[in-house]
């Protein structure tokens, strides 16, 4: 079954006998269990059925069967945000003296919680700009490897085949933030990733109108994340938020292949433009990431990132002319979206860490929404003249 029908007609909705076409949303905080034998069965274990819905409600389950079925897994957990996805991961997989290493760069939440947070129970954090330097250096004591296979906001490409080399030197757990190409483009759990995490928020959900997130993987793995992510941090999604993240994923292969369409239009014109002083975005030849982007996922995502000259100021005067564009943080939405990082995502960084991973006070990130490209492309014209 190919994934575009898989999205609409693999739902394993066991729980919903009303022959309703979408998953109702089961609004309730508990559940009856009906007898005391069978209250003492459920909290045991030994008997399904649901109790309270910090731990299990009817709609996320069937939003966690679909999410497992679409990425190759054999279960998933869906959580309140993406950062819930990375700390439960983190929280469930590591102990006082193990390693952790990061493919720079991760996703700023994601590398603070690593470094200010988790290190604070005795787990260590080392850093690699490179899969070739992953490979050659990894620490014996290493207990999990995270990166991205595109980077943000510098769309940076990492090359899954050397991080499983690298991991299958310490016997490492390997976890993929998924987010920007999602499983329609990428899977990471075929290709021998342990786990993989998503900021559902994002190109999942797709209407901008949810915080969500998503760890899929394995049965030896996810129960002691979900465990984790439910029962001890109380990261569970609400059904609503479910319901949501179901309804956008219905329309996730349509969305992609229009921010994909869009994303390479768009970006072969900022190639050519004279105020542009360098584009960054996997589809161009001139990416040093292209080939393996190419060999590994076959697209290249709906992000470009763009560099101009005069730092903030022309950044401010560019983004402030744009009409179609709106000026937000988060990505993946229907609309396109643009901003700065230096001065918003990543402000909290000092200006050499900001450098050190690539951004720069001349990068702006743009999320290619599903317009029309020609609309973008004249918005993006009409704003860039300025800058001549």
């Amino acid at each position: 079954m190919q994934f575009r029908t898989q999205l609409l007609h693999a739902q394993a909705d066991s729980y919903n006998t009303s022959g309703a076409l979408t998953t109702p949303i089961y609004q309730s905080s508990t559940f009856s269990y009906g007898s005391a034998a069978d209250g003492k069965a459920r909290f045991a274990g030994e008997q399904a059925g649901f109790i309270y819905s910090r731990m299990g409600n009817p709609t996320l389950m069937a939003l966690e069967q679909q999410l497992a079925m679409l990425e190759g897994a054999d279960e998933a957990v869906a959580v309140a945000s993406g950062m819930a996805a990375v700390s439960s991961v983190f929280y469930a997989l590591t102990s006082q003296g193990d390693e952790v290493a990061l493919l720079e760069p991760v996703y700023g939440g994601s590398a603070a919680f690593l470094v200010n947070t988790l290190s604070r129970a005795g787990v260590t954090v080392s850093s690699y700009q490179s899969d070739d330097e992953l490979l050659a250096n990894i620490n014996p004591k290493t207990k999990v490897i995270l990166f991205e296979p595109v980077t943000n906001p510098n769309l940076k490409v990492f090359d899954y085949r050397k991080v499983l080399a690298a991991a299958a030197k310490t016997g490492a757990i390997t976890v993929c933030d998924n987010t920007f190409l999602t499983p329609y483009l990428f899977q990471p759990l075929k290709h021998g990733i342990d786990l993989v995490i998503h900021s559902a928020t994002k190109y999942l959900s797709g209407h901008g109108d949810i915080i969500a997130g998503v760890v899929a993987g394995n049965s030896r793995l996810l129960p002691s994340v979900r465990n984790i992510a439910l029962k001890h941090l109380g990261a569970a999604l609400g059904p609503q938020e479910a319901y949501l993240l179901q309804r956008g994923l219905r329309t996730l292969t349509l969305r992609m292949d229009a921010h994909l369409a869009g994303a390479a239009e768009v970006a072969a014109f900022l190639a050519k433009h004279p105020a542009v002083k360098n584009v960054i975005y996997p589809g161009l030849h001139t990416h040093p990431g292209h080939q393996v982007m190419a060999d590994t996922v076959g697209a290249y995502g709906g992000m470009i990132s763009i560099e101009i000259n005069g730092g903030f100021n022309s950044a401010a005067r560019f983004l402030d002319q744009l009409q179609l564009f709106t000026q937000a943080v988060s990505l993946g939405d229907l609309e396109s979206l643009a901003c700065h990082p230096a001065s918003t995502t990543h402000a909290a960084m000092t200006p050499q860490q900001r450098l050190a991973a690539g951004v720069s006070d001349d990068l702006i990130r743009l999320s290619i929404g599903v317009e029309a490209p020609a609309d973008l492309i004249a918005d993006l014209n009409q704003a860039l003249s300025g800058l001549i």
